[in-house]
């Protein structure tokens, strides 16, 4: 399984993402077909090397087009959700840029249009773009959209992304969507977020820095963040939105074998390397396919069995690995059971909320414990019956799979077809992918 680190020494924004990712081998003519499925108009995309305190990395711009030739510099306006920015360190806000100047051109204020966030999911669930690269970019503006609601004081459907930040916004987050999928990465690992200080001038006077979208983000989320003496913003909302939705944990490297080095570059002179180091690798955990989860365990011995099952679908729901319900006696020799979830240590929390919310425990025991797993991947196998989903796993040359059941089982109800017999079906058709 492939892991990435993002080691987000000078900040994190939208088009730094993407620029690392790229700069990691992606072939940039396979990267521009996929974009191209989102069938969004109204841009150009460049991507080129350039070379920042002698390193050499990938700088992306999106390019508006039908704009006039006036390029914007150290005074730029920039859209970010609900407000609009006017500041010298390039970035839009529903949008992200890092930079000392934008070759974008100005467009009169009466042309830009602004996009909702279902204008934005539709135009992602109607393209031709791989399922799972539409989840987590819905995934990524929904953290933004509902960061901008709260601190906008409005419903999530009321906050808008105007024309400029829209576009920008789309491209870096659907674009890095695209790359993971492209590099086929297993799981994200990324340092604490470094920001800048002091203020930022917007239409609406001057904000601090972190900006509140990015503040709203930082709720509550265990993502650590540093703050260095650089009087401008390093962390995006566009930035935030794309690491908070991916990685898994935040902090040192962990040990791994080191394959590739992608850096993304900023547009601005901070007065050091102004970019974003993606690392890629494996872990070395992997030798022996050890893998790291939270355990929650709590006992129950007054409550519902269907309040019990509501609970479990909730958890499973909610991102955990595994529940499970183990019969216990009690104290005073009460029958119970004991509730135990296994869960990736980043979800821990929502997920012991939820007990602690949805069962009459007072308390929830935690633990870490290391686990043997194979690598694993989801393929689609038709049948005369229909596709269905078959998990496959693997360890080197050794694989197994297994169908899903629920797909086995919508098979079945549909068509009045022994479950069985569709899993002896999909398994015969399945034999060439071992």
């Amino acid at each position: 399984m492939k892991v990435l680190y993002f080691d987000c020494f000078s900040g994190i924004s939208g088009d730094m993402t993407l620029g690392a990712l790229i700069d990691l081998g992606i072939d940039r003519e396979v990267f521009k077909t996929e974009l191209n499925k989102l069938n969004l108009a109204g841009y150009k995309l460049e991507i080129r090397n350039t070379v920042k305190s002698g390193i050499t990395g990938t700088d992306v711009d999106v390019i508006l087009e039908g704009r006039n030739e006036e390029h914007v510099n150290e005074t730029n306006h920039h859209e970010h959700g609900m407000h609009k920015h006017e500041h010298d360190h390039d970035h839009d806000h529903a949008g992200h840029h890092h930079g000392e100047h934008v070759h974008r051109h100005r467009q009169p204020e009466h042309h830009h249009h602004a996009r909702n966030l279902k204008d934005i999911e539709e135009l992602i669930d109607s393209s031709d773009l791989k399922q799972k690269v539409k989840d987590f970019s819905r995934k990524v503006f929904g953290e933004i959209a509902k960061a901008e609601a709260k601190v906008h004081n409005k419903p999530v459907e009321e906050v808008h992304f105007h024309e400029v930040g829209a576009v920008d916004s789309i491209v870096d987050i659907v674009g890095a969507a695209i790359c993971i999928d492209l590099l086929d990465i297993g799981r994200v690992f990324s340092s604490p977020l470094h920001e800048g200080k002091g203020f930022i001038k917007c239409q609406h006077g001057l904000l601090p820095v972190p900006v509140p979208a990015v503040m709203e983000m930082l709720a509550n989320s265990n993502i650590p963040i540093v703050t260095e003496d650089i009087n401008t913003e390093l962390v995006t909302p566009t930035g935030i939105g794309i690491i908070k939705s991916l990685t898994s944990d935040f902090g040192n490297m962990p040990a791994m074998r080191i394959e590739k080095i992608g850096y993304g570059m900023g547009k601005r002179d901070t007065g050091r390397l102004n970019a974003l180091r993606v690392v890629m690798g494996t872990l070395f955990e992997e030798d022996t396919l050890k893998d790291q989860v939270a355990v929650l365990e709590t006992n129950i011995d007054d409550m519902s069995p269907e309040l019990l099952g509501y609970t479990m679908d909730r958890l499973l729901k909610n991102g955990a690995l595994d529940v499970f319900y183990t019969p216990v006696y009690m104290k005073k020799n009460r029958p119970g059971v004991m509730l135990t979830v296994l869960t990736h240590k980043d979800r821990e929390e929502k997920l012991a909320d939820i007990i602690l919310r949805e069962t009459s425990t007072l308390g929830i025991r935690r633990s870490v414990s290391d686990r043997y797993c194979l690598d694993r991947e989801i393929v689609k196998v038709k049948t005369e019956l229909g596709e269905v989903r078959v998990k496959i796993a693997s360890m080197g040359d050794f694989k197994k799979l297994a169908p899903e059941y629920e797909d086995c089982r919508e098979i079945a109800d549909k068509t009045g077809t022994p479950i069985a017999k569709i899993y002896g079906m999909v398994n015969e058709n399945s034999k060439h992918l071992l």
